[in-house]
């Protein structure tokens, strides 16, 4: 080897010194300093703001185009389809073994303690409100609930059931997934949940359920279809006069169900009904029920599940001081008045709004009874409402326990997943990964021409620092940090960096390859480093689990993935290299750590330029997530549907015969992995594949000679 790049045996001693110089972060994290950059941590969410603006104003399009009911049967059909493809389809329809265990009797009602399998083994507690007074068959209301405590017991709802009941309803509610008797992730040492929100749980068992291409309401929606179909059994229900109605999720629920079942008749959902519009602009993505992959992308909002229940009556109920934006809910009772006006049956949707905050109130509840007397009893129900005294919780459960998997050993959300990935490894076909991984996240490389700023330079003594940005696409600026060794032969080896942790985070190892003659370029692909959108220091329970959820999950509303997109980062960064005169575009390594990590292997596998890999703290496997009933840390890096096609391992297969390593892999909680555990995970792996361990700094010391041929 000639010129100023050191003899390899140098430069191993040089990567595993203690670093002596790296900079400050003061030097190097620079955006924030300069007024082209004020709003640099807002450059993503506002790019995916606008790309959803995109979707929504051609949905518009569509809407307008809606002039008969004929095009509102074509419209159902089309969200219907949508729904269920997102969703993963539905499982088949098996015996509910339904049973009753127990039975209170009270004023004007009895309450029976049902439970039903909505799936083989997985069980479900109900509570039945059955009316004591008139005559059967009575109307029915289907109830799903919402994220309160207490789950079926909890006092609100009671005291909305038994009134139903009391007024000549038969009514059903039953405890959602993590919630009441049906937590699923039950911690027999707390006697709780091992999350402290059902919404994490959901969440949680939500990343999971994407990596199968499957969804978490996919498990929700059908324990409401098969509690449907349970309602519809009993000889007390007059199967022609069937509601739903549920508060915050259970309105979300009522709207599914409703959306998705042509016998429910009437809906009364409560504090959900919104628009992506306003949701965006506000609260962001909710929990993993409620965001639907390629939904923005499909043309889909708020108001298509209204059309595909309609024309059947509607009503919206809604909080001004929500903190869903009351906004959202007019926008879109706005544009189904206005369609349904063009339709002639303007008269099936309404919307009652209380000046109060989230939850089933004595207003909207009051406005709800109306609405089912209208449609289900052709006279509008006035009646004021009579208090009721709630039940004790013990005293509503269906199972000895308090818990269907400690009494019934049920299956839970976690062990079908987990069969449904292991039914999906056996069926993938080999040597597709690259491919279908490409489609899966959304990965889109740049076609226009690449533009870069420069924005000053750092002397160091044998080379020197220049701070650029270049574009990664339209509105998507990468702020990148050069390291350009002085002297040595015209063209060098160059390196590119994606730390997860930012830039400036790698700076004592990409000092040194800058000290040993070699071009490093690093890089905040959009999100990490500068660019990172979230607050550090103020991080939510969601935020500590999930990370960038708002961000991630926004991009998945769209069609993209932040893997995917980081990828395409990384990809810009490579055509930056190859371009400069002082790198040889033959000899282009790349080093990814952490989150950094599964975008760079993305990029790797669609782009071979790239001639050695190294992957420092990455994610073993997704197989590994759906494996693990706890993750911490990963949904940044996973892609919707991908465990029904290849996993890590594969794209990791596909760099071959390129050197790649492994090193330090992490399991779904973020814990380093031994190396025989990592080699079980990538078995039949290459042996250009190199596992292993290192200490903390430590990771490019032992593969410097072959990142520098």
């Amino acid at each position: 080897m000639t010129s100023r790049i050191l003899a390899l045996p140098a430069l191993a001693a040089l990567l595993g010194s203690a670093p002596a110089l790296a900079q400050s972060g003061g030097d190097l994290n620079f955006l924030r300093g300069l007024n082209d950059f004020k709003d640099v941590r807002r450059m993503l969410p506002d790019w995916l703001y606008a790309r959803a603006q995109e979707q929504l104003a051609m949905r518009k399009t569509s809407i307008g185009a809606i002039s008969n009911l004929d095009d509102l049967t074509r419209r159902k059909r089309y969200v219907r389809e949508r729904m269920i493809e997102t969703l993963g389809g539905f499982p088949k329809r098996t015996p509910l073994n339904a049973r009753t265990v127990g039975t209170l009797d009270r004023d004007g009602y009895r309450i029976e303690k049902i439970i039903f399998e909505s799936q083989p083994n997985f069980f479900v507690t109900a509570n039945l409100y059955l009316p004591t007074r008139g005559q059967p068959p009575y109307p029915a209301v289907l109830y799903p609930l919402g994220h309160e405590t207490g789950a079926k017991a909890y006092p609100v709802w009671q005291q909305m059931l038994a009134t139903l009941a009391r007024r000549g309803y038969v009514a059903l509610t039953w405890d959602p997934l993590g919630q009441g008797e049906r937590i699923q992730t039950y911690d027999p040492d707390y006697k709780d949940s091992k999350f402290h929100a059902s919404t994490l749980e959901h969440t949680e068992l939500g990343v999971q359920c994407l990596l199968t291409g499957d969804h978490i309401a996919k498990y929700t929606i059908w324990d409401g279809l098969r509690a449907l179909d349970y309602l519809l059994s009993r000889k007390e229900v007059d199967p022609a006069r069937v509601a739903a109605a549920g508060n915050s999720g259970g309105g979300t629920h009522t709207t599914y169900i409703s959306a998705l079942d042509d016998r429910i008749a009437v809906a009364a959902p409560s504090c959900y009904t919104s628009s992506w519009n306003r949701m965006l602009q506000t609260l962001g993505p909710q929990d993993a029920e409620q965001v639907f992959p390629n939904w923005l992308k499909n043309g889909l909002d708020y108001p298509d599940f209204i059309y595909a229940f309609g024309p059947k009556p509607f009503l919206v109920l809604s909080a001004i001081r929500d903190f869903f934006p009351i906004m959202g809910a007019r926008e879109t009772f706005a544009e189904v008045a206005s369609v349904y006006s063009r339709l002639g049956v303007r008269d099936r949707i309404s919307m009652v709004e209380a000046d109060d905050g989230h939850g089933y109130s004595a207003p909207r509840r009051a406005a709800a009874y109306e609405w089912f007397g209208r449609w289900l009893k052709a006279s509008p129900d006035r009646e004021p409402e009579t208090e009721i005294k709630p039940e004790l919780a013990g005293d509503l459960e269906c199972t000895p326990t308090g818990q269907v998997s400690t009494s019934l050993q049920s299956e839970d959300v976690f062990t079908l997943n987990r069969k449904r990935a292991a039914a999906f490894a056996q069926g993938r076909q080999a040597g597709s990964a690259v491919e279908k991984a490409k489609l899966r996240c959304g990965f889109a490389p740049a076609t226009s021409p690449l533009v870069t700023r420069s924005y000053g330079t750092i002397a160091r003594q044998g080379y020197r620092i220049d701070k650029l940005t270049y574009e990664s696409q339209p509105g998507i600026i990468i702020p990148a940090l050069l390291y350009v060794p002085e002297g040595g032969s015209s063209r060098k080896p160059a390196m590119l960096v994606v730390d997860g942790a930012g830039k400036a985070s790698s700076a004592a190892a990409q000092e040194r390859f800058a000290r040993a003659g070699m071009v490093v370029l690093s890089i905040d692909a959009r999100g990490l480093g500068e660019t990172r959108s979230m607050a550090e220091g103020s991080r939510t329970d969601f935020q500590r689990f999930f990370g960038d959820y708002e961000n991630g999950a926004t991009a998945m509303l769209i069609g993209k993935t932040l893997a995917g997109m980081r990828a395409e980062d990384i990809v810009r960064g490579l055509d930056f290299l190859a371009a400069r005169p002082e790198v040889d575009a033959a000899r282009i390594s790349a080093y990814g750590k952490d989150a950094g990590a599964v975008p760079l292997l993305y990029a790797a596998a669609f782009d071979r330029r790239l001639r050695n890999v190294v992957l420092e703290g990455m994610l073993v496997s997704y197989a590994a997530v759906v494996n693990h009933r706890i993750h911490r840390q990963v949904f940044e890096q996973i892609v919707p549907g991908a465990l029904r096609d290849y996993d890590l391992p594969d794209l990791v297969a596909s760099l071959a015969p390129r050197p790649a390593w492994l090193i330090n892999s992490t399991d779904p909680l973020g814990n380093s992995m031994r190396v025989a555990d990592v080699r079980r995970a990538h078995a039949g792996s290459s042996e250009s594949l190199q596992i292993r361990e290192s200490h903390p700094g430590e990771a490019l010391a032992g593969i410097a000679e072959a990142l520098t041929r």
